[in-house]
């Protein structure tokens, strides 16, 4: 069962800090959001250093966290850095797992200690994608069942069902790994960038798994984040002249610009950014190695492929 730092722990846990593992959370103006988040890490009995990247335009965020028990530093960027916040983080945690929040969700009491547990025992596996619940009522987000339904093979060196993708406010990542597979790509800056980093954790021989014993708290707020559907459709075409063939990769630019004609929601905007980026995204085209590529096209053809 997941357990919950605000309501109360489900199950029993270790008492005790767990110096293994870091919290990193990205946030953008949403200081009240960001300081329940933080009230929540702070709560957890693994009492984790919180490393909290501001994105935001003005002092509001830094004021309001000023002096929280849970924030061990406080990074701000010169400029929004999108996803890529989660790279700055990671350079500067000092364990050797960290954990990603973003400013509206949070871990679970145990989740924490359970994924430096699996990754100790598990020395091949970079990225622990967790289960996640939303809102007050504990939903189960919809990318739970994709992961569970994964079609790829057991992997007896790793726990868990191997994937190839997973939620960006809800895994756990071995920093070694992160970092020598480039962390977050530049190019895609913010929104579905998780399919593109855990192709290249694996392209780089890391194991990537999801466990729903760990479990995570996503609480969106109702404005939600206007413009996220085009960015996602903006960086799936782009993932794909990044990391695929090139006949997956036209058929992706294909749906796109269909997508424009229908004048689907943030669909022309998105083929316009897509279409200004995609010199930079051949330039660094990187074709994934035979074996992850094969893992790619299994998730292709299964029915919940979907996002993952």
């Amino acid at each position: 069962m997941c357990a919950d730092p605000v309501t109360g722990p489900t199950r029993r846990t270790t008492a005790g800090p767990d110096p293994r593992i870091t919290v990193a959370v990205i946030t953008r103006d949403r200081s009240v959001s960001l300081l329940r988040t933080l009230d929540a890490l702070a709560a957890l009995p693994e009492r984790p250093p919180v490393i909290v990247v501001d994105n935001s335009r003005d002092d509001t965020t830094r004021r309001a966290v000023h002096g929280h028990p849970a924030v061990s530093r406080l990074l701000r960027p010169a400029a929004n850095t999108g996803a890529l916040g989660r790279n700055l983080a990671v350079r500067h945690a000092r364990t050797p797992y960290v954990a990603f929040s973003d400013d509206d969700s949070w871990w679970t009491a145990g989740s924490l200690r359970h994924a430096a547990d699996l990754l100790d025992r598990h020395p091949r596996l970079g990225l622990l994608a967790a289960r996640t619940l939303v809102g007050e009522r504990g939903a189960e987000d919809p990318l739970n069942a994709v992961l569970a339904a994964s079609p790829l093979p057991r992997e007896p060196d790793l726990p868990g069902r191997p994937v190839l993708g997973f939620l960006g406010c809800a895994c756990v990542v071995r920093r070694e790994a992160f970092l020598r597979a480039g962390g977050y790509h530049p190019l895609l800056f913010f929104g579905g960038e998780e399919t593109l980093l855990a192709y290249d954790l694996a392209a780089d021989g890391w194991g990537l798994a999801y466990e729903p014993a760990l479990c995570a708290r996503h609480h969106p707020g109702p404005e939600g984040r206007t413009g996220r559907a085009g960015l996602v459709r903006r960086n799936h075409v782009l993932t794909t002249c990044l990391r695929r063939p090139w006949p997956v990769a036209l058929r992706a630019g294909a749906d796109l610009a269909l997508a424009a004609v229908a004048a689907r929601p943030g669909a022309r905007r998105a083929l316009r950014e897509t279409l200004a980026r995609l010199p930079a995204a051949v330039a660094r085209r990187h074709p994934l190695p035979p074996h992850v590529e094969h893992a790619a096209r299994l998730l292709d053809r299964h029915p919940d492929g979907g996002p993952r």
